[in-house]
């Protein structure tokens, strides 16, 4: 495939997820049309703002839409991308297409961690920052432990990781669990943070996150190349010139903060990062190089019209949105594995 016809492909799904998110914009209990999310969307666009005039339309369609509703679009986008990258990065690092975000222990550290905030009142006292930071801390010092107890001298060998995360992953949601029945009266909460929303977020969310996952996603995609010659096996890659062992601790690094920041300000929603970089891999192949911002920006237009569906198909009532993550990303896994036998590595 040509650089022309990649370059095509990726403004391609750049311009699906923009078309997306200005769906997303329209659907909600006060309608608008697909030209006035258009204009409002595009005035806040630097050097974009004096193509429109958006004084036309109501103050409380532009409250609506600057203060409800895109703060979440931009942060399920954000996410979205953040676990598709990472979920990219630890399928060709592991050389499995099983492979996603959390296999490393990061979901369940970090719902341990918003857990422990809830039932010890952390969340009453400090507000809105409760959970998102103890959900980080949780995720972090989870992956940390992952590392050190697969580690071998200076090596990281992928198989105890592996083993490592998951054993970890176990005790880790056991400790909730066991939280959970101590402390009844928080079981909803705990559960429903489990199950992944961007129900009621804000700017001062997407602030935050935007920076750590941008900057992990462009990191992780800078360490394309390596990942490439790591398919082959270590050995083949250190021939190529590639320091196997520092790269697999660089990139351990850089994905789990990158996906603990997503976490930390939506819960943990599955099936994400195992889908998109899989099916995106069937199609593009497995040059990381062009697979990676590929994945990014499927993952993103895959979680902005997951949580817009969340939000109406059920209304006044949403669904978490790992709900429908799961719902339709288990079946259509299924259906990939039956359609396509082949491996893709």
């Amino acid at each position: 495939m040509g650089r022309h016809r990649r370059g095509v492909i990726i403004l391609g799904s750049f311009l699906l997820v923009i078309v997306i998110m200005i769906f997303s914009i329209t659907v909600g209990p006060a309608s608008l049309t697909f030209r006035e999310a258009f204009e409002l969307f595009i005035a806040k666009i630097p050097g974009l703002k004096g193509l429109v005039d958006i004084s036309q339309y109501p103050v409380t369609h532009q409250t609506i839409v600057y203060q409800v509703r895109m703060p979440r679009i931009v942060l399920a986008a954000l996410v979205g991308g953040a676990l598709a990258a990472v979920g990219t990065t630890f399928q060709g690092l592991f050389k499995n297409p099983m492979a996603d975000p959390y296999v490393i222990g990061v979901s369940s550290g970090a719902a341990l961690g918003a857990a422990v905030a809830i039932v010890t009142g952390f969340s009453r006292i400090l507000g809105m920052w409760a959970l998102p930071v103890a959900a980080f801390c949780g995720a972090i010092l989870t992956v940390v432990l992952v590392y050190q107890i697969a580690r071998v001298g200076n090596k990281l060998p992928i198989f105890n990781l592996l083993l490592a995360g998951v054993a970890l992953s176990s005790f880790m949601t056991a400790i909730m669990s066991f939280l959970m029945i101590l402390h009844a009266r928080e079981l909803a909460q705990i559960v429903y943070w489990t199950l992944g929303s961007f129900a009621g977020k804000d700017w001062v969310q997407v602030r935050i996150a935007a920076p750590v996952i941008l900057l992990g996603v462009c990191a992780l995609w800078f360490f394309a190349r390596e990942l490439n010659a790591m398919l082959f096996g270590e050995e083949t890659a250190q021939h190529l010139g590639v320091d196997a062992e520092k790269v697999k601790q660089v990139i351990l690094v850089i994905a789990a903060i990158t996906v603990a920041s997503g976490v930390a300000v939506s819960g943990t929603i599955g099936f994400v990062g195992l889908i998109v970089p899989h099916t995106v891999r069937l199609l593009t192949g497995p040059d990381h190089r062009f697979l990676m911002p590929c994945a990014v920006l499927g993952g993103a237009a895959f979680m902005v019209a997951t949580d817009t569906f969340a939000r109406v198909a059920l209304a006044p009532t949403e669904i978490p949105v790992g709900i429908i993550t799961a719902m339709f990303g288990g079946p259509f896994f299924i259906y990939l594995l039956r359609r396509k036998k082949t491996s893709v590595f």
